[in-house]
Formats: structure tokens, sequence, C-alpha cells
């Protein structure tokens, strides 16, 4: 989905893990960088929003529009007030840091 995307999370579609949960932990959008306000949008695939599990960190609703515009038709948007970072475990299915949006808006 984001093979031809950079941001401030990601480079040539490769999430940078650090920046991921610098994002999450310090609020920052995954596109621009810029501090989040609400409401916080993240932009995933039919199967991760019917997990309500994201891999792409959050972002504005702007910078999130702006993303959708150049990804596969597939992605979804979806609104939040708030959400929960996972760091996956050494056991963990997924290796991937992931967010749970916890309140739709």
């Amino acid at each position: 989905m984001l093979t031809e995307i950079d941001g401030f999370a990601w480079q040539g579609g490769i999430l940078d893990r650090r920046r991921v949960t610098r994002c999450a932990l310090a609020r920052l959008c995954g596109v621009c960088g810029e501090t989040l306000g609400r409401p916080i949008v993240f932009v995933g695939d039919a199967e991760e929003e019917a997990r309500n599990t994201f891999h792409l960190p959050p972002l504005h609703e702007a910078c999130a529009r702006s993303l959708l515009a150049s990804v596969d038709e597939g992605a979804v948007l979806v609104r939040t007030g708030g959400f929960e970072f996972v760091r996956p475990g050494r056991d963990d299915p997924d290796p991937m840091p992931r967010f749970e949006p916890n309140s739709r808006v």
C-alpha cells in the first residue's frame, strides 16, 4: 500500500520502528511529524479496520486525506479520539508495533 510514500515515520514504504514509537509516545503525525490534536486519524486496509488494529502511526486528518489520495483504492480512514499503542512481545504473531483506536468519531 505504501510503496511510493514518504513521510515522517517511513521512507520508500518502509516504516521506521523508532519513529513509529516516537509518533505514539509524543503524539506526532506520521506524515508531517507535527503534534496531533483531535480527531486522530488512522489509514489502513479493510482487514486492519475489521481488527481495529493499524500499523501506520496516527495522522492529522488533512495528512491522512493527502495520503489516501496517493495509495490503493482499498484504503480506509478511521477517525478516533484516542488510541492504545501496542508493542509486540517476543512471541507475538504480529512483530510490528500497532495502534488500536479506542473511540471512533
